[in-house]
């Protein structure tokens, strides 16, 4: 299955710099400009000097986003343009110019010389392997150093992935997220039809169906149709800027992405509208549950914590292996809020920014599993004597809420949900996989070599999803005959399934066992 990504595609052609073949990366969106001020610093030269390329056969080559790509074979080859800089009869700056031009060329080369630094980590890499195989360290000293190897290699591994595209950004483990405002692009106004807008109010949504500048505008559809713009007094401008920063901030994992909070959101959307939430809950605690929604796995990297916290990455040890990577979704999200380009709520008072600060970090939190339990009991306790007008029972139910939407892929039409499983596995898979590379714990769940479709999702949707949306549906009665159901249904499909799984395999072995004794 494709992996539900909705990250931009980017496009790549070769270039001969003097005889040294490089990797140009751009994106759709890219200027020519950008591309063309992006072959200039590739080839040691400044922004403001011209460059062309030439194919082969020494035609001229027009530099765009639509240029045809080619191959290491067939490089354009890069001829540079020096400019002349003419003199102000009235001021000659030509000296300070010349002088800024250069220090930017040098700090450019610095930051493009690579080689220097691929050698160096090289050299530590190796003296930390021989200091392990020689000096037999203790045990801490061991796993101090084969953490130190896993570091570098990871290091050498993004150096040798390094483009012009990656200059100015920072490490991806860190929380201080820094999105380039000045080329972020924008994307179409559409015009919603009225059968899209009462769709986009139903769990049956098929989130598959929309691209992701058509999913940017939904999102910022539900924030206009809820009231939240009103409630915040956003600015339109700067939720479209938002918005585009936070899909930004998502990666192109085969299940964590933008398409995933979309959906997560969506099914907000819908829940709100199925409960008649809009006449129960405030609409400031409507916009910290949509909002925590669209942030909630911001920068995942693909990676649960229980891989964080045995690899003992960054994260992990960063927040004390306590929701490493809720805390960094949590992180980044008001890393995102910080910047006056992005803020949707500058413009309320210190005291409303402080609670939408405690009430989102709180739900994007609650999304750990590791915290399942705990969220759900709690709630138990006060469904049959639900309080309205009681601050701890809302929190209780936001929390509920979010939980069910962040799994509720099982709750939709099949040919909806499926997809989403095999996307799921995929990233289950690769982590698995790695662990086993680097000699971690396994979890059965997401062994390729164990676990099949029915077997993930059996268990998972009977003491996992029903109980917790039963316990829901007691509060809300309409969702026993929509959501509840369509997870039984689900149960029934994955056991079907499971049931034919079993006969194929009991009937393989039979013929296994019958030419055995027919070759005895």
């Amino acid at each position: 299955m494709g992996n539900g990504a909705s990250g931009q595609h980017s496009r790549c052609v070769y270039v001969d710099i003097h005889g040294k073949i490089e990797k140009i990366i751009f994106t759709p969106h890219s200027s020519s400009k950008d591309i063309q001020e992006t072959i200039a610093m590739a080839a040691g030269a400044s922004s403001w000097t011209g460059v062309i390329l030439k194919d082969k056969y020494g035609g001229l080559v027009t530099i765009s986003p639509s240029m045809a790509s080619n191959s290491t074979d067939t490089p354009f080859k890069v001829q540079v343009i020096e400019t002349k800089i003419v003199k102000d009869p009235f001021t000659d700056n030509t000296d300070l110019i010349q002088s800024v031009v250069t220090q930017l060329s040098e700090q450019l080369n610095r930051v493009l010389r690579t080689d220097e630094l691929k050698e160096n980590i090289t050299k530590r890499l190796d003296a930390l392997e021989k200091r392990m195989e020689k000096e037999g360290l203790k045990t801490v000293e061991i796993e101090r150093c084969r953490k130190d190897v896993s570091e570098l290699r990871n290091m050498l591994y993004e150096t040798k992935k390094f483009s012009t595209e990656s200059i100015g950004r920072q490490s991806s483990l860190s929380d201080d997220k820094k999105i380039v405002y000045a080329h972020m692009p924008t994307y179409p106004k559409y015009i919603l039809s009225q059968e899209t807008i009462d769709y986009l109010k139903k769990p049956t949504f098929d989130i598959w169906h929309w691209e992701p500048n058509e999913m940017l505008s939904l999102l910022e559809h539900m924030y206009h149709e809820l009231g939240l713009v009103h409630e915040f007094n956003m600015n339109p401008v700067t939720l479209k800027r938002w918005l585009l920063c936070v899909q930004a901030s998502y990666r192109n994992n085969p299940f964590h992405n933008f398409r995933h909070c979309f959906c997560v959101t969506q099914m907000m959307y819908g829940m709100i509208h199925l409960c008649n939430l809009q006449e129960k809950i405030s609409k400031f605690d409507l916009g910290l549950l949509i909002t925590a929604c669209v942030c909630h796995d911001l920068d995942h990297p693909g990676y649960n914590n229980a891989y964080q916290i045995n690899a003992k990455t960054e994260l992990a040890i960063r927040y004390n292996d306590q929701s490493p990577l809720e805390n960094h979704h949590a992180a980044v999200c008001f890393q995102i809020l910080s910047q006056p380009e992005c803020n949707i709520f500058s413009n309320v008072s210190e005291a409303d920014f402080l609670r939408i600060r405690v009430g989102i970090i709180a739900l994007i939190l609650a999304t750990d599993m590791a915290r399942h339990a705990e969220i759900l009991e709690k709630f138990k306790h006060n469904v049959d004597q639900f309080d309205w007008n009681n601050d701890e029972h809302i929190t209780s139910l936001k929390m509920i809420l979010i939980k069910c939407c962040d799994i509720s892929n099982e709750v939709r039409p099949m040919d909806v949900s499926e997809p989403w499983l095999d996307c799921l596995l995929e990233e289950y898979f690769n982590q698995s996989d790695r662990e086993k590379a680097e000699g971690l714990p396994v979890a059965p769940f997401m062994d390729r070599e164990k676990v099949t479709k029915p077997t993930a999702q059996i268990g998972f949707i009977k003491f996992v999803l029903l109980p917790l949306f039963e316990a829901v549906a007691r509060m809300f009665p309409q969702l026993d005959s929509t959501l509840v159901e369509s997870l039984r249904q689900a149960q029934r499909h994955y056991e079907k399934m499971k049931q034919e799984d079993d006969a194929k395999k009991a009937l393989a072995a039979e013929r296994r066992v019958s030419t055995a004794k027919q070759e005895s």
